[in-house]
């Protein structure tokens, strides 16, 4: 802090008045590494079963820390879960391709759905502009806890996709629409600081795309595929759609067996209404 002077000599014995060494704050009491004695004794008089379940207030945070990176964000399908190793991997990106009709919004809007019905808060980057909010929220989503973000170019996309997941969202989805992509492809760099992004966040990150894009970046590469729908009447009555099967395949993972592959399926709204359980449903008729 600087005072004026008006005379050179008063701001000599005015610096002069200042304290040759800075006061110090008295030093922190010491912390006494590990347990206390009464945390200690009380462990020594439980049993073993109950024992291991005990933990301080900072165990207990590290291992919800823990846990929150190195978990999964379960879907609600269970073939399609198995096949991820539990859920959507916590901190990586994982990528549905998929032709038109293939069912992959439908996998986007049960993955939503899963995720806002738990208290997460979810993201949707709609390049193709397909999502209907009173579709999403009769299968599942609750729409309080997801945010809407629909751009104009891919390019867009991937820039929305990578400043939303720094800001802490556990679910971020981009769903890239149908061929032709909107806007040029971008490149694999791109996608690299996605999934740098995802890993320090520990964001699950789904890229919904017509055809194979993120390169090396992606954990996990999914193919949807192999669509089968399934028909209500029989003879000459009209036909209503039920439903369809898809099937998915693993094209790449970096810890489980590529190859395998998971049959999901799916109820139209007016089937699983008449059915009067809780089933997943089809996104509008086919979704794509």
């Amino acid at each position: 802090m600087a005072a004026p002077a008006r005379r050179l000599n008063t701001q000599v014995n005015f610096l002069r008045k200042l304290p040759q060494r800075p006061i110090l704050v008295p030093d922190l009491p010491p912390v006494e590494p590990g347990e206390r004695d009464e945390v200690r004794r009380l462990r020594e008089g439980l049993e073993a079963a109950v024992r291991s379940k005990v933990m301080s207030a900072t165990e207990l945070v590290r291992a919800l820390a823990k846990q929150h990176r190195a978990g999964f964000l379960p879907t609600t399908l269970e073939p399609l879960d198995a096949l991820l190793g539990g859920g959507l991997p916590r901190g990586k990106v994982v990528e549905l391709a998929g032709r038109r009709s293939g069912g992959r919004f439908s996998i986007v809007l049960a993955a939503l759905a899963a995720a806002t019905s738990a208290g997460e808060a979810a993201v949707l980057v709609d390049l193709g502009d397909h999502l209907d909010p009173q579709i999403a929220e009769a299968n599942g989503v609750d729409l309080r806890r997801l945010l809407w973000i629909r751009p104009e170019k891919m390019k867009d996309a991937v820039h929305a996709v990578e400043m939303i997941a720094a800001t802490g969202f556990q679910l971020v989805i981009l769903d890239a629409g149908l061929h032709p992509i909107r806007g040029r492809r971008v490149a694999e760099a791109s996608w690299v600081r996605l999934a740098r992004t995802a890993e320090a966040q520990g964001t699950a990150m789904l890229i919904s795309t017509p055809y194979p894009m993120t390169g090396t970046a992606s954990e996990i590469v999914l193919n949807a595929q192999r669509v089968r729908p399934k028909w209500l009447g029989s003879g000459k009555s009209p036909r209503v759609l039920a439903g369809m099967t898809i099937d998915v395949t693993v094209n790449k993972h970096r810890h489980l067996k590529e190859g395998r592959s998971a049959r999901l399926e799916f109820m139209t709204l007016e089937a699983a209404s008449g059915t009067g359980c809780r089933v997943n449903t089809v996104a509008g008729l086919l979704g794509y």
